[in-house]
């Protein structure tokens, strides 16, 4: 089933090339179902790369998906037009007093910052608490991922010593629980950041369980008991040549840092690397959808 998107979205036109199946307002109003309502809070700095990676997972699956798309008021985002943000973009403040779905909240670059010293972190808080009774399930992604664990399970980052970037291999502690099911054993998933989180304060924390996680990027995979908030670490939703870009972009920088692990063939940055995680991406983006928005949110909120 399609995802319902604005016609005018960049996006759209590469998500029809992809062969994704995009629904305009239009259609969408004629179709007598019960869409699923999911936002994305996209604190990335290059937005429309990220909205295209999104909406091409949020595509593949059997459900339609209409999309709500947020940035933050208290920040101004410099690498994206007014204009794209005007006509594609709400804020919190315009959305406060719906109910959603799903909640997708992106990572941002800013891992550098303690979490009180983000220019949004006010805002971001009053989000996540908003969401405790406004939406179904929250995914959280890289830098969104921590904050999470800071906010609702006091599981501070810490700074590692370079920076964790590259392709790694994964383990799953349970396959059995249904946001993985479908999985193999070991899975590859790419990493970019500069701070890491405790795998011991989350595997004793009485209200997370550690889903996957790899010896050399650590924790990956973190859900709450109840489903509510999926917390991960690392960026399933890359395309092949992320990576890649973001090294480029660094070294650009001056910045002393190391070709990105397992993730060149022959760590020779001259050659095109492959894209090893793409089949786990859309399986847990579908398994997410499935079991912890669809299955559990109420076809009508009271």
């Amino acid at each position: 089933m399609p995802i319902n998107i604005p016609k005018a979205l960049p996006a759209r036109r590469l998500l029809k090339q992809e062969k994704i199946f995009v629904m305009d307002e239009e259609r969408a109003s004629t179709q007598d179902i019960r869409p699923l309502n999911i936002t994305i809070l996209n604190l990335m700095p290059e937005k429309e790369r990220t909205e295209l990676q999104l909406l091409r997972l949020l595509g593949n699956t059997p459900l339609q998906v209409n999309v709500t798309f947020l940035h933050t008021a208290t920040h101004e985002s410099k690498n994206i037009s007014k204009s794209h943000l005007d006509n594609f973009y709400e804020t919190f403040e315009d959305v406060k007093n719906r109910r959603f779905d799903g909640l997708i909240i992106t990572g941002a670059p800013i891992e550098h910052l303690r979490f009180e010293d983000v220019n949004y972190w006010e805002e971001l808080t009053n989000i996540m608490e908003w969401s405790k009774d406004n939406v179904t399930s929250v995914l959280h992604i890289c830098w969104g991922a921590q904050a999470a664990l800071y906010y609702h399970y006091g599981i501070n980052k810490f700074p590692l010593e370079k920076k964790c970037s590259g392709v790694y291999q994964h383990q799953l502690t349970d396959p059995t629980i249904e946001l993985v099911r479908g999985f193999n054993d070991e899975f590859n998933v790419p990493h970019s950041r500069y701070t890491d989180v405790s795998m011991k304060e989350i595997k004793e924390h009485p209200e997370l369980k550690l889903l996957a996680h790899s010896k050399d990027a650590g924790a990956f995979m973190i859900m709450s008991e109840n489903g509510k908030h999926i917390m991960l670490t690392g960026h399933l939703e890359y395309d092949a040549g992320t990576l890649g870009e973001e090294y480029e972009r660094d070294i650009n920088k001056g910045l002393t840092i190391d070709v990105p692990e397992n993730y060149f063939p022959n760590d020779d940055p001259t050659k095109q690397p492959l894209n090893t995680w793409r089949s786990h991406t859309h399986l847990l983006f579908s398994n997410w959808l499935n079991y912890y928005v669809y299955q559990q949110t109420p076809f009508e909120w009271k």
